[in-house]
Formats: C-alpha cells, sequence, structure tokens
C-alpha cells in the first residue's frame, strides 16, 4: 500500500455481497473541527447489508456516481488532527458516520471525521468490543428519544414492548428504557429468554396486543405495530419505511446520528458490562463479503467486527 492512499470497501453496482470491491483510497488530511482516525475494528451491521444489496440505492437515498462507501461505526486511534480539537494523537476513540449518501464508510484503514461526534473509549474496552457499540447504541437510545417525543411514558410506567430484544438495538433499548420509567418487556425467541432477562427487563417470546408503547428493533413493522393499544406509541428503526398509522397510534421513526458526549456514557456502560458489547467474530477486511454472507443468514448473536 502506497503511503499516500489507503484501502477502503465500497460498492459501484450494489448486488449483494460480491459486488463489495477493496479500493485504493488518497489519505486526505483533517479540517478544522476533524480528525483522522486509523481504524481498527469496524462493526457489519445488518443496514450494510441493505446498502451492498441495493435496497437504500433503489429508495433514492443514495445516488453516488462513482461508489458508495460502506460501514457506520468503528472505533480506532487519533493519527491527526485539526485545528480547534482537544482529542490528542493517540487517543483511542470510537464514533459513528451516518447518512447513506455517501463515498467513504467505515469498512476502511482509515477515516476522516468531526472530532465532536466521537467518543474516547474507555480503558478497560477493547477496540474491537467498541466498534459494535456507537450504532446501535446510538439508535437505541435515540429510539427511545422518539418515543419521549411523541409520549412519555405515562405516570406509574407505561409498559414498553421491545421487540428484537436479544439483538443489537433492541438489547441495548430494552436496557436503556427503564430509566425513562418504562416497564420494559422484551420479545425475542424462547432460547434468548436468559439474555433478555439479564438486560433488567421482562421477557416473552410471544406478545399479545394492548402494549402503551412498542420500540421495533425487529423491524417487524406492522406486525408490531399491531401489538400497541389504541391511542399508543410505535417507535420504528426503518429509515424511510415507517408503518401507516392507524387507531390513533403516534409513530415515529429513528435515524441514528452521531452523539459524542451520549457514546461516551454508552461506552463506559459496555466497559462495566451494563450495555452488551458481543463480539461474533472478528474478520479481515479482505473478508467482507464472506461476512456479509454469513451475516445474511441470520441467527446471529453479536457482530462480525472488520479489522483493517
Amino acid at each position: 500500500m502506497s503511503t499516500s492512499t489507503f484501502r477502503a470497501a465500497v460498492v459501484r453496482s450494489p448486488e449483494g455481497p460480491g459486488s463489495i470491491e477493496i479500493i485504493e483510497v488518497p489519505i486526505v488530511e483533517p479540517g478544522p473541527g476533524e480528525v483522522r482516525v486509523r481504524i481498527a475494528a469496524a462493526s457489519v451491521n445488518p443496514v450494510d447489508l441493505g446498502v451492498v444489496g441495493g435496497a437504500f440505492h433503489a429508495m433514492g437515498m443514495i445516488d453516488q456516481p462513482e461508489h458508495t462507501g460502506l460501514g457506520w461505526d468503528f472505533a480506532g486511534t487519533v493519527v491527526a488532527v485539526g485545528t480547534g480539537v482537544d482529542l490528542a494523537v493517540g487517543a483511542r476513540v470510537a464514533g459513528l458516520v451516518d447518512g447513506f449518501d455517501r463515498d467513504f464508510g467505515t469498512y476502511a484503514e482509515q477515516l476522516v471525521v468531526p472530532a465532536a461526534g466521537l467518543a474516547v473509549v474507555p480503558d478497560g474496552l477493547e477496540l474491537t468490543a467498541a466498534a459494535t457499540v456507537a450504532l446501535n447504541g446510538l439508535a437505541a437510545a435515540q429510539l427511545l428519544d422518539v418515543l419521549d417525543v411523541l409520549g412519555d411514558a405515562p405516570a406509574g410506567g407505561g409498559t414498553l414492548l421491545v421487540t428484537g430484544a436479544a439483538g443489537a438495538v433492541g438489547s441495548y433499548a430494552a436496557a436503556l428504557a427503564p430509566e425513562r420509567g418504562w416497564t420494559v418487556t422484551g420479545l425475542a425467541r424462547a432460547e434468548d429468554e436468559e439474555f433478555v432477562r439479564g438486560l433488567g427487563v421482562g421477557f416473552t417470546a410471544r406478545a399479545e396486543p394492548g402494549w402503551d408503547a412498542v420500540a421495533d428493533g425487529a423491524a417487524m413493522q406492522e406486525r408490531a405495530l399491531a401489538l400497541v393499544r389504541d391511542g399508543g406509541i410505535f417507535a420504528g428503526v426503518q429509515p424511510g419505511a415507517a408503518p401507516a398509522a392507524e387507531r390513533g397510534i403516534t409513530v415515529g421513526v429513528v435515524v441514528a446520528h452521531p452523539d459524542g458526549p451520549r457514546l461516551s456514557g454508552l461506552l463506559a456502560r459496555a466497559a462495566t458490562g451494563r450495555l452488551p458489547a458481543r463480539v461474533h467474530a472478528v474478520v479481515p477486511l479482505a473478508q467482507v463479503a464472506d461476512a456479509h454472507r454469513a451475516m445474511a443468514k441470520g441467527g446471529v448473536r453479536g457482530r462480525y467486527v472488520l479489522k483493517p
């Protein structure tokens, strides 16, 4: 590799894992308020599979003339800083790159990002684990923000059902929601009961209708909406695809965005075990297509993490 370039994974024509390419990208220096990070680990998320499969291109959310960058969250080490940045070279950080219509992503050896969206990784947390927290942790916290905006938890603790409570977003939402005043039950498969109850919430493998609110971490969409009581609240996780409101239900959708201070708190929780940072396997960047294929088969608990 040239010292003036770095490797990054992209898609030109999104047609599934086989269309992922590793290309050489010119190194750029950080501008004011930015840092350049040498990436140690980047998480593979379901949204990445959607990008590679062309789902968001088809929805008109991506229109890149040459290629689309892959990957949302990452952890690594600061190697260069722009003006007005408090972070020092050598700092271990984690962060999130948001938005769909971009030619760069975290599946790369380096990345230039705004420093404000980063958080320092606690000493007790490995970078491979830290790389799994930003997207799912911030999505979960911001999913609960959606519920707050649409209607606060009723006095005495309204009932909240979190679908996909053994998954990445769902498990974080379930763990964080009691602090917002909700009485929380996680919906997951029977074999995940121990894990879900370990988050400090109730469990069900088969939910009946009548919940004050549903946080749809599993993207069940209309099936989850049907579980909300009349006049209740639904918060979803599929950008651009909110289910149609019915029965007086208020519907909202989260679109995760960087938030350095909040990410710092999430990483601190992960470092102490209060939030599960689950790594399924660490694979080289060159094997990104294989990781996508394995994840697409489903049933994976924890994240595939790419190591450049």
